[in-house]
Formats: C-alpha cells, structure tokens, sequence
C-alpha cells in the first residue's frame, strides 16, 4: 500500500549524553498498514516498549521521521499530541493502569471525557462495552474488587470507547493467567476482524504467534520481520474519531467531579489542609467584625457630642494648655461669638476636679462651670430635676446639677437627691436636677461622673480666675460649619490682637478617629491575613503531595487524550475547591465567633463585605498557591509519569 497508516524512516531515541549515552532505538524502520495485527517481540531492554512509546506519541524520537497518516508528529505540540492520541490510539497496558478511586465505568469513561462526550452518552457506552467484555454486573466496581482478567479487560473497553483506530497493547498478557491470557488474546483477534490495527508488544513468542504479523527487536534495532501482511484498507476511515475536546465548561465541570472525588479519597489529609483556610478565614470575619465594631462604637460616642460643634481652646495653635498657664479665652468672648450669624448657643466651660460632700460621705469629682446652654450644645436631657436657668447664672446661686455617677456615690436613692444640698468648696449647693446617662467616652472616661455649676457661680466660688477652659458653639446649619469657623476665628483675631487661640470642629475629631480606628481594622485584618495566607501554603504542600501521589494517574490521562491545559484545569479546580470550602467553613465559623462575642457584650459589627472579601481570598489563595502544583502535573512528561510507582 502506498500511503501506510504509521511509517517510522531510521528513527533513533538516545537516553543520556557521551559515556552514558543509552541508545534504545538504533535506526528504525518500519510501515504498518491500516486493519493490520502486527506483534513486536523482544527481550527485557530490547527497546519494544521504547518503540510502543514512539508509536502512541507518548514520547518523540530524537532522531529521524515518524508519521501518523502522513502527519508528521515532530511538528505537533503537546496539546496537538494528546488530541491524536485522544482520536487515534487506544492503550491496553501491562499493568493495567486503572484509577483505583473510581467505578469500573468511570475509568472507562475517561477518555470520551476529554473527547467531549457529553456524561449520558459516555456512560452508555462504557456500560455497552463492560457488557460485551462480560462485565456487565461489574460495572459499579472499583479496580480492587476486580481480578487480574476483569481489570484488563476493563482497561481494552477503556480503549475501545473513543473507537480507536489503532489499539496499542503493552504486554497485556503479562499479569494473567493462561486461561485469561487466551480470552485477551481472542478479543484482540475480534478486534482486528472487526478492521481495528492492533499493535501487540510482548516477549512471549506463543502470544506474537496469535499476530499476522510478526517484528523481532533487539538492541534497539529491527532484527526480523515477517513482512506486510496487507491488512484491511477499507478500514483506514472507518474508526477515525474527530471531536475537538470538552467545551471549556464541561472541562470545569468534570475538574470539580474530579477535584470532589480526590478530595474524599484522602479524607483526614483534606480535613487538615481545610483547617488551615478555615482558621485564615474565619480570623479575619471575626477580626474585621471586632474591629469595625469598636469602630462605630467609638464613633457613636463621638457623634453623640453633635456633628454641628465647634470647640474654642486657649493657647496658640500647637501650644498645649498645662494646668492654669493659659489664659486666654473670656466670658466676654463666649458672648460675643453668640453674636455671630449661624450660632444656635455658645456655652463657656471652666472645669476642675473637687470633693462633694454629703454628711461624711466625700466624693472626688470633675466640676464643671458651664451656662444654660449647655444641654442644648451638648444634646443632652434631664433625667430627674432641671437645669439651672439663666437667672440662676445672673445673680450666681449656688445650684448644682449632678451625673448619674456622682449622684449614686453621694446618695442612696439618686432620685430624691433633687433639692438635697451638697458641699462643694466648703459651700453648699443645691442640687437642682441629675443628667441622663451617657456612658463613657471613647477613651474610657466616664461622662456621668460628673459635677455642673452655674459658670458664674463657679469662678466666683471654686476656679478663682474669671478665664476659661473652653467654648462650644452648637451652630445652626452644619453646611455652614467651616464658613462659620472661619467668622469666629476672624472674630477671636480682633479682639485678642494675636492667635492665642485654637478652634476645631466635631468633623475633624471625626475625621481623627476614624483614621485611627480604620488603621486598627487594617492592623487586625493584616494579621488575619497571615493565617489565610498560612492556609494558602497548606493548599499548595497538599496539591504538590497530590501531584506526586497521582503521578501515574497524570500519565494515564494524559495517555488516552489529555491535554496539558485538561491536567492544569483539573488541579487549579481541586486547589479552589479546597478554598472554596473551606472559605465557606470559616465564614459560618467566623460568623459563630462574632455571635458568641456579641452574646458576651462586645460590640460586634457583622456586614457582608468582609465575609465576601474572606471568601473571596481563599478562592484567590486557593488558585494562587495551586497554580505551581498545577502547572508541575500539567507539564510531566507521560511516558515518564506512566513508570511512576
């Protein structure tokens, strides 16, 4: 025939270099025709499984031509190589190469996976094939509950599935008994009648005896051939199966199969490689929840002071106030910043800490002089009594209005405390009404242990000095905050002369302390990120252990029609899937730590983001870190993986 179906001319493959240099095929020559039943003979290290190789694109020549059909496969990449071998060849090997982990109909199926067979009809036709091969019952069996026999012949329906052209069988007989060693050899005969090419390698010369066909190898070179036996032309298109492969989502869609099926196959080597991206995960839910939670409650507090104050301080702008050593700031300022347009209350402050007395009950408090307006800028009610009035502050009368702390120390029953007296700098005031509670600030100061006076009282009777500590403007129309800001600094100028003042707004203690508490979600999320990231190289060491453990299995998908980016996909899925879920574990336990934190009385603030963003990571820590796995298993060499023990 003149256009052969294989046509190797002087095709050379040399293992190693100078001294070491192994020549397992020397000058090969050889044309096998389409139908025909060729057997390759030879002992140990002749080099027929070398040539089987060469034969299946499992390995390339190192010198030399070889064509399949004409094509020349030194021009074929890897992926090129593996859709031959996916169309053209069927592997029956010695040592059948079945995946343990999977169903006897599952390993069949493999090949008319990467062919693109949609999962009804491969399984059909495993099912069809097992039934004809007399495994009909067997097909839900995993490789170790099979014989030697039923294995192999498990392993030809696996090469019969895509109707390969070509069947390549590697000492098949070599594990069997006689009697399963003679069915083989009769099927491979039916094979061949039904227009199949069969290629046979074997040692045993009664089993190349069953071929029409018989070349001896030696030393890697031809030694005997009994010559082209013809074969069977019109079957040279009958068994060429084309399909270009899965669709990129059916290829995702059996990784994830795959992937699933590998995971339960190592069940504790999985729960510990999980536990590693669940503790990553749900340390940064639970961190970032703790930490966005101290954040609103800090500025809760912060927002309870009103976002329309402005605070007047003394001293020169960078210039801190120590004990009495500024004074700068007048009543007479207070009351001419009320003046200004825009300004709802302008209340003066002078504060010091003093001793109340009730009885012989003495209590250290902070004492503050401060107007009428004070509830008003400070948004805050009454919870038993009133606030003293301005008459109280014209003709100085001793009142006092007390916080729920300072009343509790002082009396039994805070209630009845309301026209009760106090001494406070050896004179006696009148309590008039207590505060409503309010808590303590954002750096742990309690705002209810506290003490308020007329400020005109107070600088007569307590501070000594008619100058004050602070002023706050409540202001009307928050838009306008810096417009007035600026109206009183201008003011303040003209009638101190010189800056001997400093004005701020609530905004910019906001602004302060939100800066501040999001550096410390940012600290707590980095930190948590170490422990995904710790996750994320548990995911790597377990793909790469995978990666060795299967490196058979690589071979033997690689052999029946994988193609280098099928192996890359399957492992890059397994890597998600392990972050996958465990992204979702930590969340569900990062949520169970915030519910178990918040139930304990710590403010907790649970949102969307950081779950998202946690899950998230451990898919990209999941792809990141099993890339390098992947692209390790997607680049072994088949014939080398196939030897893998």
């Amino acid at each position: 025939m003149s256009h052969p179906l294989i046509k190797l001319e002087n095709v050379r493959r040399y293992y190693g270099e100078g001294d070491t240099e192994v020549r397992a095929l020397d000058g090969v020559s050889l044309r096998i025709n389409p139908g025909e039943f060729v057997a390759i003979i030879g002992q140990s290290g002749s080099g027929k499984s070398t040539l089987m190789n060469i034969l299946g694109c499992l390995d390339r020549p190192t010198d030399g031509a070889y064509t399949v059909r004409g094509e020349d496969i030194s021009k074929l990449d890897a992926d090129e190589l593996a859709s031959l071998r996916r169309e053209t060849f069927g592997f029956i090997f010695q040592r059948y190469n079945l995946l343990a982990s999977v169903s006897a109909s599952e390993n069949v199926e493999i090949p008319a996976v990467y062919a693109g067979l949609g999962q009804e009809e491969r399984r059909s036709k495993a099912r069809e094939l097992l039934a004809r091969l007399g495994l009909g019952e067997r097909t839900g069996h995993k490789p170790g509950q099979l014989s030697g026999g039923q294995q192999q012949r498990v392993a030809v329906a696996r090469a019969l599935v895509n109707d390969a052209e070509i069947i390549l069988a590697d000492e098949p007989t070599g594990a069997l008994d006689s009697g399963s060693s003679a069915e083989l050899l009769t099927l491979l005969e039916d094979l061949h009648e039904s227009g199949r090419t069969i290629i046979l390698i074997t040692h045993d010369e009664k089993v190349a005896a069953r071929a029409k066909r018989v070349i001896t190898i030696q030393d890697g070179r031809i030694l005997s051939d009994t010559g082209d036996q013809g074969g069977h032309d019109e079957a040279r298109e009958s068994y060429r199966y084309s399909r270009k492969g899965p669709s990129p989502v059916a290829q995702v869609f059996e990784a994830v199969k795959m992937a699933f099926r590998s995971l339960r196959a190592n069940l504790f080597r999985t729960a510990l490689t999980l536990l590693g991206v669940v503790i990553g995960v749900s340390a940064v839910v639970a961190m970032l929840a703790i930490g966005q939670g101290s954040q609103q409650d800090v500025m809760a507090r912060f927002e309870s002071l009103g976002p329309n104050l402005l605070f007047a301080r003394p001293g020169a702008p960078g210039q801190r106030m120590r004990g009495d050593a500024i004074a700068t700031l007048t009543l007479q300022d207070t009351e001419a910043l009320a003046e200004l347009d825009n300004i709802v209350a302008a209340v003066p402050s002078r504060s010091s800490s003093a001793t109340l007395r009730v009885g012989s009950n003495d209590v250290r408090a902070q004492v503050e002089g401060v107007s009428e307006d004070w509830p008003t800028a400070q948004n805050r009610g009454m919870k038993y009594g009133t606030f003293f009035t301005e008459d109280d502050m014209d003709r100085r009368v001793g009142v006092v209005v007390l916080g729920t702390t300072t009343a509790g120390n002082l009396f039994n029953d805070p209630q009845s405390a309301v026209g009760e007296y106090v001494f406070l700098g050896g004179a006696p005031f009148e309590v008039s009404g207590i505060l409503e509670e309010k808590g303590a600030t954002g750096w742990g100061q309690d705002q209810d242990d506290i003490a308020l006076v007329p400020i005109t009282t107070g600088m007569m009777r307590l501070f000594g000095q008619a100058y004050l500590s602070s002023i706050t403007l409540a202001v009307d129309d928050t838009d306008r905050i810096t417009e007035t800001e600026e109206a009183a600094h201008a003011l303040l100028m003209s009638r101190h002369g010189t800056e001997d003042f400093q004005l701020r707004n609530t905004a910019s203690f906001l602004k302060s302390m939100q800066e501040a508490q999001s550096s410390f979600s940012i600290l707590l999320g980095s930190v948590a990120s170490i422990s995904l990231l710790v996750g994320g190289i548990g995911v790597m060491n377990i793909m790469l252990v995978s990666v060795s453990e299967r490196t058979r299995e690589i071979g033997v998908r690689m052999a029946t029609g994988a193609r280098r980016s099928d192996i890359m996909t399957q492992f890059v899925v397994e890597a998600l899937v392990v972050g996958g879920l465990g992204g979702i574990a930590g969340v569900l336990f990062g949520l169970g730590v915030c519910f178990i934190l918040a139930e304990s009385g710590m403010t907790i603030a649970v949102t969307a983001m950081p779950a998202v963003l946690a899950f998230t990571s451990a898919l990209g820590t999941g792809l990141i870190f099993g890339l390098l796995p992947a692209r390790k298993a997607a680049r072994l060499d088949p014939v080398t993986a196939l030897a893998s023990e």
